[in-house]
């Protein structure tokens, strides 16, 4: 379920992305997001991906490493996307970022009850301009 959550998100397609979080997702899932999010639940996860959605029309994530044990699985992934609408108070850069994700979800009756996740910032906000790292 998490791997047709990846598979909906690379499509772009709002509407499949929000139906699929639906889906995949517990009404009550626990999420653990570095972003400023207001909403809870299932609704916390869609709001993520409406952000993500309107900065990066273009994202793209591709699963690098999983490794499930128990009721968790882990996915390292790569996420790229081209900065075409506001994210976190930047306006549009026109820039296509690379960076790094790690998320864990734990999983009751196949679905996704919790997720951890931990990105890259500092390579999102260094590739937007925002954050540069001093000379070697």
């Amino acid at each position: 379920m998490y791997k047709r959550l990846h598979d909906a998100i690379n499509t772009n397609d709002h509407d499949l992305i929000m139906k699929t979080i639906e889906e995949v997702m517990r009404p009550d899932v626990v999420i653990s997001t570095p972003l400023p999010i207001k909403a809870t639940g299932v609704d916390a996860f869609k709001e993520v991906f409406t952000v993500l959605g309107k900065a990066f029309p273009d994202l793209h994530i591709a699963v690098e490493d999983e490794i499930r044990e128990g009721d968790k699985v882990a996915c390292r992934t790569k996420v790229t996307g081209t900065h075409l609408g506001e994210y976190l108070g930047v306006a549009p850069t026109g820039k296509t970022i690379t960076y790094n994700e790690i998320f864990i979800f734990r999983l009751v009756d196949e679905r996704i009850a919790q997720t951890w996740g931990v990105v890259d910032f500092a390579a999102q906000l260094r590739q937007l301009g925002l954050l540069q790292f001093p000379p070697a």
